[in-house]
């Protein structure tokens, strides 16, 4: 398959995919990603586009604070396909490890790839970023947001969320996900609704909707009955 992007040189292309795959939900550039590896930008591009078309990654853009694209693409994300690719490569992490934030954020993305459901960017301006933002694909503007945090500190302290606070206002959301660690409750700042549900639940919950809408589909399209 590499051979069909006119991919020769396999160990380079490993040696980048082990490498994205351990920074897992990090924004890369290629300009980054070519100085540090000393591989010309239009091949990182090449490897990247084969990676993606191998569904071994996946690319997320990047949107600014008024959920708007960048005319130059020079930022992305970039998320393994599954995160347990990561433990596979290298080793699991323990629930406290450094790495269960980016994981989290890669779990929950993953989950989010199985669906046409808008179109999926995460916002990020000189003040903060917002991890996952999901814009209409006829207006382009924000249906919803999600903040990933492998953590319950913010369920008691919601005001510390400014990013959060600053991107809802300007882009009129009312409302918002916040993931947390174990905890489930609501908080109200600044007229904004933040609800916090464990990492864990909001994953098992995107995937059961996403399989239940497909079952419904699939039954209407074929005449079973549901």
């Amino acid at each position: 398959m590499p051979s069909l992007y006119g991919i020769s040189d396999i160990q380079e292309l490993n040696y980048l995919f082990t490498a994205l795959a351990f920074n897992t939900a990090k924004e890369v550039s290629l300009e980054e990603l070519s100085k540090n590896s000393g591989v010309a930008k239009n091949t990182i591009k090449r490897y990247i586009d084969y990676l993606e078309a191998a569904f071994l990654i996946k690319i997320v853009h990047r949107i600014d604070r008024n959920a708007k694209r960048f005319r130059r693409a020079n930022f992305f994300k970039v998320y393994l396909a599954n995160p347990s690719m990561r433990a596979a490569l290298f080793s699991p992490v323990h629930a406290d490890h450094d790495a269960m934030g980016a994981l989290t954020e890669t779990a929950i993305f993953s989950q989010w790839f199985h669906t046409d459901f808008g179109d999926l960017y995460y916002a990020r301006w000189s003040e903060g970023e917002l991890d996952l933002v999901s814009l209409d694909g006829h207006t382009q503007k924000p249906m919803w947001g999600v903040e990933v945090k492998w953590s319950d500190r913010f369920c008691n302290n919601p005001g510390d969320l400014r990013n959060v606070g600053i991107f809802c206002r300007t882009n009129k959301l009312k409302t918002i996900r916040i993931t947390s660690r174990t905890i489930t409750t609501n908080a109200h700042v600044g007229g904004i609704t933040m609800h916090f549900l464990p990492a864990s639940l909001y994953c098992y919950t995107v995937g059961f909707n996403i399989i239940n809408s497909k079952i419904k589909n699939f039954n209407h399209m074929f005449g079973e009955a549901e």
